[in-house]
Order: structure tokens, then sequence, then C-alpha cells
């Protein structure tokens, strides 16, 4: 039997989540055969840019113009969904949101952040959240030391004891971010929860830098609206950590998403194809010419060669 598919037109919508609003696209889906995903707008541009009309399910290629962490996670989550099986559709809540995804995951209001999470913050939520098993491992992720292009101390950064003279912006939230820059010897460590709040923060050089993942398709350059930061180049710091996706144990469709996630994540990872998109989008770098600046602070790296 053939299914059928209902599709509900809405002109203008807009509604309020935890005090944020959040827009809605003008066409979606029947309730019972689509998810809400709540996302974030500059992501979420980002991702529409980068499919320019393509479908996420038949992306084989991660480099170009637009293409970053956020993205990849997003296309990765739903070509193992599609593998294993899972055939609801998505539509796209946008919005400035950033903590209330996990409250709204604990809640059951949301399915499946397609923003991954370390495991130290992931683990704490064991009996509310499904965890996927690790699209990024550990000792695979590298961020960049981002900074305005104006801070010329951030960009001369060759040594640990380098960083006595500057400061940094994260949140104890991000469990991993906030223990590696701690493990730095800053000279002042502030702590904000919003994210663009930290990267205007940086930007307008109240603050020296942040870290940030790579995005070697634009320079590792990063630009929104009047933000302008860029990365030390060259010079990486290990997050010594894995990342997953998670899935609410509380919504109704959360355990059959949670196996058809794994079914299909099982897959790419022996097609290679996980492995193959965060190379391509520059997220697991070649480190031949890196400076790996906080290995004394962190297990030794074991070098392994993976196919590119």
């Amino acid at each position: 039997m053939k299914k059928s598919i209902k599709w509900l037109l809405i002109t203008v919508g807009f509604y309020v989540v935890s005090g944020s609003f959040f827009a809605f696209a003008t066409e979606q889906p029947s309730a019972e055969q689509s998810v809400a995903i709540f996302i974030r707008d500059d992501v979420y541009h980002d991702y529409r840019r980068f499919l320019a009309g393509r479908q996420p399910q038949n992306i084989t290629d991660f480099s170009g113009q637009f293409i970053r962490r956020d993205v990849v996670d997003m296309i990765i989550a739903q070509q193992a969904l599609y593998l294993g099986g899972f055939d609801k559709t998505f539509n796209y809540q946008i919005g400035k949101i950033n903590f209330r995804n996990t409250k709204l995951l604990e809640q059951g209001e949301l399915l499946i952040s397609f923003d991954t999470y370390w495991y130290e913050d992931a683990k704490l939520q064991v009996d509310k959240l499904h965890i996927s098993d690790a699209v990024i491992r550990k000792g695979e992720y590298f961020a960049g030391i981002f900074a305005s292009p104006k801070n010329k101390k951030v960009f001369n950064l060759r040594n640990l004891s380098d960083f006595n003279q500057l400061t940094s912006v994260s949140t104890p939230r991000w469990r991993t971010d906030w223990k590696t820059l701690s493990q730095l010897p800053l000279k002042n460590l502030v702590a904000e929860d919003e994210w663009l709040s930290q990267a205007r923060m940086v930007s307008m050089q109240w603050i020296d830098f942040m870290l940030m993942p790579l995005m070697p398709q634009v320079n590792n350059q990063y630009v929104l609206e009047d933000i302008l930061l860029t990365a030390v180049p060259n010079v990486l710091v290990l997050l010594d950590d894995s990342r997953h996706f998670v899935i609410s144990k509380h919504h109704p469709d959360g355990n059959r998403a949670f196996k058809a996630l794994q079914k299909g994540l099982t897959l790419l990872r022996k097609q290679g194809a996980i492995e193959k998109a965060y190379r391509q989008a520059g997220l697991i770098p070649d480190l031949t010419e890196q400076l790996i600046i906080n290995l004394p602070f962190t297990r030794k790296l074991v070098q392994r060669s993976f196919p590119k």
C-alpha cells in the first residue's frame, strides 16, 4: 500500500519556545509525517546554501564554501536515519537557540539534536537521552584559535607561555571546551553561555580568542553580520573527547529513530563515509605542518594513518 503524505500550507508563522522566537517554513508536511527540529539560524542558512537544492542523503562531497562542522553533523545525521529506515521528514524551526535544545530533548519536545554533543556532556543525561556511536572519535577533533584579525598578539602565538597575556571565552556547560581552556595558562577565562555573544566579544577584542571548528574551505574565517574572526595559521588545540548525536528517550519516535540512527551510522562507518566527510570539510586536519599547542596538557597523541 502506498503511503500518502498530506501537505499543510502556511504563509507566515512565528512562535516562542523558552523566550526565543522561531520562524518556520511556508510549506510543511502534516504532523504525522514530519518532525520539528529546532536549529540556530546561522547554521540553517549555511546548510541550505551548501545543499543548493540537493537532498542531504545524496551528498558525497563535503567540500565547499558553506561547509562547517554543524552542517556536516546535520547531513550525516539525516543520511544515517535514512539508511536506517527512518522515513519521517523534518521541518526546521530556526531561531536563536543554544542550551534550550537540551531541555527540549529532556522533555521529549525535540527528537534529536543535529548538532553533535561532546560525550562528557551527553553522558550526564543518559537517563533521558540515547547516545549514538561516536561520529568524531576521541583524538580526532582539533579546534582553531579564532580572533579578530586586528588582534596581533594572538597571531604571534607560538608557545604555551604566550597564553599568559591572552584572555579567552567559553562556557562551563561545554565541559570539554572549558576543561581544555582551563588547562592553558591564560590571563583570564570568561564564562558566557551564548555562542553568538562569545563571538561578538572576540570580534570586538573585549576577549582575545575563542576556540572554534576549523573552516579551511573559507580560509578559516568566520563572518556573520559585523563579526569577523580568523584562525591563527598552523596552530591547533586538541579537544580530547568524542562527539555524538543524542536522541530523546521521551519523544514518541525516540526509540525507533535511535535504532535507525545507529544502524545507519554503522553502515556509513564501514563505508568510510563519516571520516571522509569530516576530513573533506577540514575538521579532521592533516597534522603534518600543524603545531598542536596543548599536547603537554593532554594525553599523548597517538598518530594514526587515516585514509584520505
